[in-house]
């Protein structure tokens, strides 16, 4: 069902214990040896975590950073792939620091254009099943994310989906996977078996999450118009958030609508507000949000998730959540009386 979801025929899914950054793990110790040359292509907080992961393990690492609000520059991504020959290239799909949505087709496209020898790294933790992406299609190798968002069950479980090309990558090595417990080598015979009803050990499960996984996998799939509908979902969700952001007279942080996660939005808080001002408020009104995470940024934003079902189901989440944020926001003393904003809760 992983397969189905990311769009792949033959890629290997590895589901093993832990978090999505175990998956970060997973990628830089088997496929990085020391001096390898990554271009990390950072759009915010989790694309420095992944370049400083990729450090960890011997990677000699260029980083292209953005401003906040913005995407990669293609431009430069060009410029890079033409001067310097990369072992790797690292894209986050979804950096959930500042709602921003990589161009992950059009860093791959570049990518086989230019240096197609060059493996695709893709940290989809906020964005799988969530935001369009074709593993086979576009050209990934390897594809990092977990079960905690729009996978839709709970946080412990690391998902990683490699590529043949990723494996050979990791099996034609000229040192040993610098790892044990995230090692392909040893993780690779147990997922083998999983698909062959048979039994093989080497790390305990989590055996609940992992029935919770399946579950809802089986509801993502379950969507009248397959993947694409799940992906339409996703937008029109979106839409009507951003829509209400607008109405309230506030702007994301993510500076245009191409850059702009479905998954999530980021949002400015009016000038006086801070997070901490805001979000114990929310949760008075039974609305979880998150505070920004960028330094030195932490408190003028704050972050909404609206991924799997909260945004492909008709349940009312995204009603209620809207009318605690324009209530929060006029008991902070911002006016959200703007027209067509959503009702007080």
């Amino acid at each position: 069902m992983l397969r189905q979801v990311v769009a792949t025929e033959t890629a290997q899914p590895f589901i093993i214990a832990g978090s999505g950054t175990l998956g970060w793990d997973q990628a830089a110790a088997n496929l990085i040896e020391a001096q390898d040359k990554v271009l990390v292509l950072s759009n915010g907080y989790f694309g420095e975590g992944l370049a400083d992961c990729l450090e960890c393990y011997g990677g000699q690492v260029t980083r292209l950073r953005a401003e906040p609000g913005n995407r990669e520059d293609l431009s430069l991504v060009r410029k890079e792939l033409q001067t310097i020959k990369y072992k790797a290239i690292t894209v986050t799909q979804v950096d959930t620091s500042t709602g921003v949505l990589g161009d992950v087709q059009a860093v791959a496209k570049l990518v086989r254009e230019l240096s197609p020898d060059t493996l695709v790294i893709v940290d989809g933790v906020c964005a799988t099943a969530a935001e369009r992406l074709y593993f086979d299609a576009w050209g990934v190798d390897v594809l990092v994310t977990a079960s905690q968002k729009a996978l839709g069950c709970p946080a412990g479980i690391s998902v990683v989906v490699a590529s043949q090309r990723a494996l050979a990558t990791m099996s034609s090595r000229a040192t040993p996977v610098p790892a044990y417990y995230a090692s392909w080598a040893r993780w690779l015979p147990i997922m083998r078996s999983y698909e062959d009803r048979a039994v093989k050990y080497f790390a305990t499960p989590c055996v609940q999450t992992i029935f919770a996984l399946n579950t809802s996998l089986k509801e993502i799939l379950a969507n009248d118009g397959g993947m694409e509908g799940v992906f339409v979902a996703h937008e029109r969700t979106s839409e009507r958030v951003k829509g209400a952001v607008e109405a309230w007279g506030l702007q994301t942080v993510a500076v245009s609508k191409e850059a702009a996660a479905t998954a999530m939005t980021a949002v400015w808080l009016p000038e006086g507000i801070q997070a901490a001002d805001l979000l114990p408020k929310l949760k008075a009104r039974g609305v979880v949000a998150a505070g920004g995470i960028l330094a030195g940024l932490a408190h003028r934003y704050f972050r909404l998730g609206h991924m799997g079902i909260t945004a492909t189901q008709d349940n009312g989440y995204v009603d209620v959540m809207l009318a605690a944020v324009a209530g929060a926001l006029e008991e902070c003393g911002h006016s959200v009386e703007q027209k067509n904003a959503p009702p007080r809760l």
